[in-house]
């Protein structure tokens, strides 16, 4: 009796040791009638297969390709679909090019930068003051999950950098609700934790 560990290693496992022997057999048939019947023969068991899959786009395609793979290529066939070239399969995909915003403070993050852009840019009014009372109130609760402690004046400043100066607010005339930062602070370093371990 032979294991399987002593036999040929499978190209795709998912098809079995006796697909695999029939796609093996199909290359040695020297008829070239006769090879596509019998590739159109193991087609229709390897869908058998997985009948879950019949609604899949292109399930025939995929189908074809698996088949030219596992025979390494070698099966000489009129294939019904163009079937994936050995190059292409090992081959690298390209370098994918990932948008890095700039972004002046990481902390408080692109889209709220964007917020500030938006209130900066609005007629002055109470949609205004409300955007900014909202974005002020947002601004400490970020900072203050990187941050032990925040104070008032330092989200002013912040506010007025990232606004290009369009919007100066002072504590004289502004107070930002006090949060609490023991449960933000704790779920974080819960993700750190996790993270190391």
């Amino acid at each position: 009796m032979k294991y399987n560990t002593q036999q040929k290693k499978l190209i795709l496992p998912e098809y079995g040791r006796n697909i695999q022997n029939m796609v093996d057999y199909c290359i040695t048939v020297e008829d070239k009638e006769e090879r596509a019947k019998c590739a159109n023969s193991i087609i229709n068991i390897m869908g058998n297969m997985f009948p879950h899959l019949r609604d899949v786009n292109d399930f025939k395609h995929i189908l074809w390709d698996h088949l030219a793979i596992m025979s390494d290529f070698k099966l000489d066939i009129d294939y019904p679909y163009e079937v994936v070239k050995k190059e292409d399969l090992f081959s690298r995909p390209g370098h994918l090019e990932y948008s890095r915003p700039t972004m002046q403070y990481m902390h408080y993050g692109k889209i709220l930068e964007q917020m500030i852009k938006i209130a900066a840019n609005m007629e002055d009014g109470e949609k205004k003051s409300h955007l900014i009372k909202m974005l002020t109130n947002q601004m400490k609760r970020s900072y203050i999950l990187w941050n032990k402690e925040v104070d008032d004046e330092k989200i002013f400043k912040d506010l007025e950098i990232l606004s290009k100066g369009q919007i100066k607010l002072t504590s004289e005339e502004y107070t930002i609700p006090e949060i609490k930062s023991t449960a933000t602070r704790t779920k974080l370093q819960n993700i750190k934790m996790r993270r190391k371990n």
